[in-house]
């Protein structure tokens, strides 16, 4: 992302303000004083009685030498952050039009103003990131370099503004990536030199190493690739007086390409399979947004790295494999893979008891049919966070929806040779079939949060974000554990 500077002036917007930048978001309540308002009487009232079709949202140029362009933005009092992160994209669409370096933005007689700073400022920042593109005729990059907040409540947390937008720009650019430029093995030579400007400690588990552990589920997925590239990358954080700091573990569902395997997805199923990796994508950018605020806790990422491919030693339905706890699995469908990978994953990642685990995945289609592509299905261990997780949801303007994971679901998958089936033939309730199959790869009872991401890619954008590809899952987490304070809920306070 392009780095972009914050000043936050605690002035009145006066004229010469907003004559001196070529764009201007103007945030107001629903019954704006236009007196008190640069070009307000004779100019903006006027204008606004006009707006047509969407009144809350609308542009003008202005009478000076800048024709600086204005946008109106009309905020209830009552609006969620979803509502305003869904307005901020729409202003940014208009200001996007001129392309400036500098944007104004001010709020006049807000009832959440430092909200709405926020969610314009994010919005702003979400258009700059320049994702991957491969076009002759690439559209010319954002030009944004200094947005300037002025008015009561405009002076919000930039730095986090912006580590937010960079972890959330950092996997829209990841998923975007063409599965020819993104396999496993790129993939893991992006995160070794991540690893390295960051100051991360690395491991990469191959073939050869998950097998010696006994990792069976990953590495039934991946055989059927020629590419013997796959595996479990590992990246770890950790700050001074660790040894005082609670550890969160963060896990991401890799698929850089997901045919199907033999269970073969139809054409209009398998295009745009090269996303089936945006968990793995969400998981790092998670990870590198806490790091750069220096949140006090320990971090792991562990990033399940394969594609799913067709080739005559791919696995097969009704073949029995071990996962890396021992637990024996019955294949039923070769598409349910992801569930495959993320078990050991799991198992790894939990073996040495950290405080939280928390995996990222483009699991299911029934959480899509269930939530449609606006939320996201989230699952726990622990009811009692339950109410935090749609708290967070909503405070962030990426809404997620709880689903159940009663025992009784686990009748699905008992199997007759095996100690349990990777999933059921019919499909029904398969998020959550898939949830109780995740659970048992949970060790030692740690505290666990599943995100079925059914928001990982949404036409036209979500909330903020104007791309297809949302990052779902950043801005969320972060909430969750700067904001709920999810490690106090457990019972677990840092240091």
């Amino acid at each position: 992302m392009s780095p972009v500077r914050f000043q936050m002036p605690e002035v009145p917007l006066v004229q010469q303000q907003v004559d001196a930048s070529p764009a201007w978001i103007l945030m107001t309540s629903e019954r704006p004083q236009w007196n008190d308002l640069p070009y307000g009487a004779e100019l903006l009232q006027r204008r606004s009685r006009h707006a047509g079709e969407a009144p809350e949202v609308w542009a003008t140029d202005l009478p000076n030498p800048h024709a600086t362009r204005a946008v109106h933005v009309t905020l209830s009092d009552t609006a969620t952050a979803f509502e305003r992160l869904s307005l901020a994209r729409r202003a940014m669409d208009l200001i996007a039009e001129i392309n400036p370096r500098e944007l104004l933005i001010s709020g006049h007689g807000l009832a959440e103003a430092g909200a709405a700073y926020e969610a314009f400022a994010s919005a702003a920042l979400a258009r700059v990131v320049a994702l991957p593109t491969h076009r002759r005729q690439a559209q010319q990059p954002a030009r944004l370099a200094r947005i300037k907040l002025v008015g009561p409540g405009a002076a919000i947390d930039h730095k986090r503004v912006l580590a937010e937008a960079r972890a959330n720009g950092l996997a829209r650019q990841l998923s975007v990536m063409p599965p020819n430029q993104l396999t496993p093995g790129h993939y893991r030579e992006r995160l070794s030199d991540l690893a390295t400007r960051e100051g991360l400690d690395f491991e990469f588990l191959g073939h050869a190493a998950l097998r010696k552990r006994g990792a069976g589920a990953f590495l039934a997925v991946a055989q059927g690739s020629s590419r013997k590239d796959a595996g479990i990358a590992h990246l770890s954080w950790r700050p001074p007086r660790r040894r005082q700091l609670p550890r969160l573990a963060l896990v991401g569902k890799g698929l850089c390409y997901d045919t199907g395997g033999v269970n073969v997805k139809s054409a209009r199923g398998m295009f745009g399979m090269h996303q089936d990796m945006a968990g793995s994508a969400v998981a790092l950018g998670v990870m590198l947004a806490l790091k750069e605020l220096g949140a006090p806790f320990q971090l792991d990422c562990w990033l399940a790295l394969a594609a799913n491919d067709i080739g005559p030693e791919a696995y097969q339905p009704n073949d029995v494999v071990s996962a890396a706890d021992g637990t024996t699995i019955e294949i039923v469908h070769t598409d349910a893979e992801g569930r495959m990978v993320l078990a050991d994953t799991l198992v790894l990642a939990t073996a040495s008891k950290p405080d939280l685990v928390i995996d990222y995945a483009t699991l299911t289609g029934a959480c899509i049919n269930a939530l449609g592509k606006r939320y996201s299905g989230v699952f726990s261990n622990r009811d009692a966070l339950l109410p935090v997780l749609i708290a967070a949801g909503r405070a962030s303007g990426e809404r997620v929806w709880p689903f159940p994971l009663d025992p009784d679901f686990d009748k699905a998958l008992e199997s007759s040779v095996a100690d349990i089936k990777q999933c059921a033939m019919d499909g029904e309730a398969d998020h959550i079939i898939a949830a109780r199959f995740l659970q048992r790869f949970v060790r030692h009872e740690v505290p666990w949060i599943h995100l079925d991401l059914a928001a990982s890619n949404h036409k036209g954008g979500l909330a903020h974000v104007p791309t297809e590809e949302t990052g779902f899952g950043v801005r969320y987490t972060c909430n969750l554990m700067l904001d709920q304070q999810v490690f106090r809920v457990l019972g677990r306070t840092p240091a």
